[in-house]
């Protein structure tokens, strides 16, 4: 239960094209995030597999059957949005029991089902509150708790945790994550923060302006980037790019070196430079270092590291950890 498939999926708004035919293959149990800047059309992509959004053209399948004309209620998800959009009179216990209500269920039967999705979620002290007596974590639990007891083939998530703080926004990472291994259902998450795909994801969709730049596990997208704009998206700090000569040098148009494969020395390298900014980080350090005819280099070093504004200092690039990029901008 939980398996989707896009075949050919098109989407227009009127004639604009936002999501050109598109592919793609959500097994069940896995924990897919649609990742991508503003705009790139993955929260149209997630409210296409929900129903929220008509179909300009292809076939979405749920579980073998296909689900493209059929009505949201019917397709078996359940979808968290951004915003709670919990009913503020209701306690927690009639919150996460709502849908059961409208479903008929006895009350009896949704009782069992609310108390276990509160145990799962760690919300049994707060059944009898409301949400005005709640964090803003919890709130989104209870969001959470009123998709479970539904029982869904697969849980679509849109920016869940994006009204969050960043200490909230990271406890929930590892509880959503946690739910998984607890549930083994499948999940598609949305968001445009590549650390929350990174530490999420079984795989990863990149999107860029309604396109599938690749799909494949964290790693894979970490290690063997498909292009420059998967290569610039995934990984905090940036990878460095640099083109011209000093690239031709390393045998491609455009070479591209993540920071913390970069060796910094005080005499001898690659390529010498001044030392910029520092952003020291407490178990890291990142340095921006200016090299001539390069341009501002990041460099990942440790937290003790001696480097001051305005030094000196020699960078070497990592010879197997070099990406190389052709003209069209994919790996060569």
């Amino acid at each position: 239960m939980g398996k989707i498939t896009l075949r050919n999926v098109v989407k227009r708004f009127g004639d604009a094209e936002v999501i050109p035919p598109l592919d793609l293959d959500i097994e069940n149990g896995e924990f897919v995030v649609f990742v991508g800047p503003s705009g790139c059309g993955k929260s149209t992509l997630l409210r296409l597999i929900a129903g929220l959004e008509d179909t300009s053209d292809g076939v979405i399948s749920i579980d073998g059957l296909d689900a493209t004309d059929t009505p949201p209620a019917k397709r078996g998800l359940a979808m968290v949005f951004q915003s709670y959009a919990l009913y503020p009179h209701m306690t927690v216990r009639k919150n996460i029991a709502f849908p059961l209500k409208m479903a008929g269920l006895s009350p009896e039967a949704a009782a069992k089902k609310v108390e276990a999705a509160a145990k799962v979620l760690n919300l049994t002290a707060y059944l009898d509150r409301k949400p005005g007596q709640l964090s803003g974590g919890q709130r989104q639990r209870v969001a959470i708790g009123r998709a479970i007891v539904r029982e869904p083939k697969a849980f679509l998530f849109d920016e869940p945790l994006s009204n969050l703080d960043a200490a909230l926004r990271v406890n929930m990472r590892l509880e959503i994550s946690e739910l998984h291994q607890t549930l083994k259902t499948t999940m598609v998450y949305v968001t445009h923060d590549q650390v929350e795909a990174m530490t999420m994801a079984d795989k990863i969709v990149v999107l860029n302006a309604g396109r599938i730049e690749q799909v494949g596990s964290p790693l894979t997208l970490y290690n063997r980037p498909a292009n420059l704009f998967v290569a610039g998206f995934i990984g905090s700090p940036k990878m460095n790019f640099v083109t011209g000569a000093e690239a031709e040098a390393h045998g491609a148009p455009t070479i591209g070196i993540r920071p913390e494969h970069i060796d910094l020395s005080a005499q001898n390298g690659d390529w010498q430079g001044k030392v910029g900014v520092s952003e020291h980080l407490g178990s890291d350090t990142f340095l921006h270092v200016h090299v001539p005819e390069v341009g501002v280099v990041t460099v990942r070093a440790g937290g003790e590291v001696a480097a001051r504004h305005g030094d000196t200092v020699w960078l070497t690039l990592q010879a197997d950890r070099i990406h190389r990029f052709g003209p069209d901008g994919k790996a060569l």
